[in-house]
């Protein structure tokens, strides 16, 4: 690549690296929706016990996870300048801090049934979820170490790596989770600890592929050597990246699960309403968090480089190409909205007239959606890419929370318009986020890149 990389090379290179990211983001996907398919087939209380801990077991996965998306921006950067000693430094202390969040997380794992108990569970489901986070929490530290290992391979541009191996990990879940749950092929019938087996084998089946790949296609990285060595500058850098990183995934994951029990006050109707309109959300989501990843990566090689034109030229193709995808999405939400709600529920289902009329007006909400969504998360992904990842975790934190949700509760029961007015306060909470973020952007950290030094 020069520094007279043209607009189309910068949108065939966002392609190539950006769509086994989308791919393997929607797989990921699946693994969480087999798992809730599975468990809904046993049992309810099962699966009321299985949400619960997979709420808890994804917070603590996604804060952690700051670490290993740290990694991504300092080993583009890095191998921009061809520095294969800082690339290794730098996602071996990725593993060090995964390792010891994961430590700070096992007693929460094995005590949890008390803490969800102390938060209003009944007694029988917080203990189903405890017997589930004693065995899956386990499962909390080769997710983390997989998170590093895809953000290292991201970050050399190895993506379809990072998406065959999670279709792996997703076709492994499927099978384990068949097996163990309801006890066939000759396995035990092991209900939600099977579940929580089958999770666990899945990560680790994963984090073993990652690490045979890394060493067999990438060798002029020694991962391993002098692994055991302290790294204290380094720690405190990777650190430093990801805390913010972590927080702010938090912040955006918290906003929507406050909507949820928002929805909840409302009714039954309206809270399957935004479980479906959500569960297509997420999906488009996935495709712009994928381009959001490429974002990271192509900033973190601008910044290596002291490219500016680089830096500028792959975001507006990034930007674009993520824009066509949010025209597809919201010609979809508005022209078919009533088919595409119907994929999630039963013909047969009593109140399905009304969740698919309401469930078409939240449609309608989530193509504007989109559109702030999609821009907010890939200037995200820019700025992490400079390194930027403190102000933007604020930028967030105000948006989401300062005014997302006091809009929604407002519009949504002050001015009494409901499940769309929750909505509205979505929208308007992250398109804030999205223009606080891209003035940023635009305005102080391509600028900032152009000063020598």
């Amino acid at each position: 690549m020069t520094q007279s990389m043209t607009y189309s090379a910068h949108f065939r290179a966002v392609l190539v690296m950006g769509l086994p990211l989308i791919g393997g983001h929607l797989a990921q996907l699946t693994i969480g929706l087999t798992d809730t398919l599975m468990m809904g087939r046993y049992g309810v209380p099962e699966l009321a016990a299985l949400t619960l801990a997979s709420t808890l077991f994804m917070v603590l996965f996604l804060f952690g996870s700051g670490f290993a998306f740290a990694v991504m921006p300092m080993v583009a950067q890095f191998a921009a300048q061809g520095d294969l000693t800082h690339i290794r430094r730098a996602t071996r202390m990725g593993l060090w801090l995964s390792t010891a969040f994961f430590l700070l997380c096992l007693p929460l794992f094995w005590w949890s049934g008390t803490l969800l108990q102390a938060l209003g569970q009944t007694p029988q489901v917080a203990l189903d979820a405890q017997l589930y986070l004693r065995i899956a929490g386990v499962g909390l530290l080769p997710a983390l170490g997989v998170m590093v290992f895809k953000s290292y391979l991201a970050a050399l541009e190895h993506t379809r790596a990072v998406l065959w191996l999670t279709v792996l990990a997703a076709i492994i879940n499927a099978v384990a989770n068949y097996a163990l749950i309801f006890g066939e092929w000759g396995a035990p019938e092991l209900g939600i600890r099977g579940a929580a087996l089958a999770s666990v084998a899945a990560h680790l089946s994963a984090l073993a592929g990652v690490i045979v790949y890394a060493r067999m296609k990438l060798p002029q990285y020694p991962l391993w050597q002098r692994f055991w060595r302290p790294d204290t500058e380094m720690l405190r850098e990777v650190f430093a990246l990801g805390w913010p990183i972590g927080l702010t995934t938090l912040a955006e994951v918290g906003l929507f699960a406050a909507t949820a029990v928002l929805m909840g006050w409302i009714g039954t109707v309206p809270l399957a309403a935004h479980g479906i309109a959500l569960q297509l959300s997420a999906a488009t989501f996935m495709v712009h968090l994928g381009f959001s990843n490429v974002a990271t990566v192509r900033a973190g090689q601008a910044r290596g480089r002291g490219d500016v034109t680089y830096l500028v030229r792959g975001s507006w193709a990034v930007l674009a190409l993520s824009g066509v995808a949010v025209i597809a999405t919201i010609a979809a939400f508005l022209l078919i909205p009533e088919p595409l709600l119907a994929l999630f529920l039963s013909p047969d289902e009593p109140q399905r007239e009304a969740i698919l009329r309401l469930g078409s007006q939240l449609l309608i909400v989530a193509a504007a959606f989109q559109l702030v969504d999609a821009a907010q998360v890939v200037v995200l992904g820019l700025l992490r890419g400079l390194q930027d990842t403190r102000v933007p975790m604020l930028i967030a934190g105000f948006s989401y929370w300062g005014l997302g949700l006091p809009v929604a509760l407002g519009l949504g029961f002050w001015a009494d318009w409901g499940a769309v007015g929750i909505w509205s306060g979505l929208v308007i909470g992250l398109g804030m986020a999205a223009l606080l973020l891209l003035r940023r952007f635009w305005a102080r950290a391509v600028p900032a890149m152009a000063q020598p030094g």
